[in-house]
């Protein structure tokens, strides 16, 4: 399979706002130039590949300056603190939007999540 972007990292502690709202993710500094959005993607973690949803932005619903990786695991839940990961971004399936409420944003995570779950055929 062709990837549009690849990099890893390790697995460091974020806010837990994606956990509080119900899609906890793997956060890591992000190292490489990747235009911001959300994309489908293959993990690898101790030599096992798993779907997910990485978000590449800054958090504009929250204020936030940063520019991160996040990434949302379709078929793993599991702590990953301090453990290294690669994503392979495959493809972009939005952009990275502000959104008026988390209510808001919590409703297009879920339409992301379906869309990847699809996608993935799981």
């Amino acid at each position: 399979m062709q990837y549009k972007y690849l990099f890893f990292g390790k697995v460091v502690r974020g806010k837990n706002r994606g956990k509080d709202l119900g899609f906890p993710t793997a956060n890591i500094a992000l190292h490489k130039n990747i235009p911001e959005g959300i994309y489908l993607s293959h993990v690898s973690f101790d030599k096992k590949q798993y779907p997910a949803l990485t978000f590449i932005g800054r958090a504009k619903t929250f204020g936030e300056t940063d520019k991160k990786a996040e990434v949302y695991f379709l078929n793993l839940n599991k702590n990953l603190y301090g453990n290294r990961i690669t994503i392979r971004i495959i493809k972009k399936i939005r952009g990275n939007e502000k959104f008026e409420s988390e209510k808001e944003l919590i409703i297009q995570m879920e339409k992301d999540r379906e869309n990847a779950l699809k996608y993935f055929e799981i």
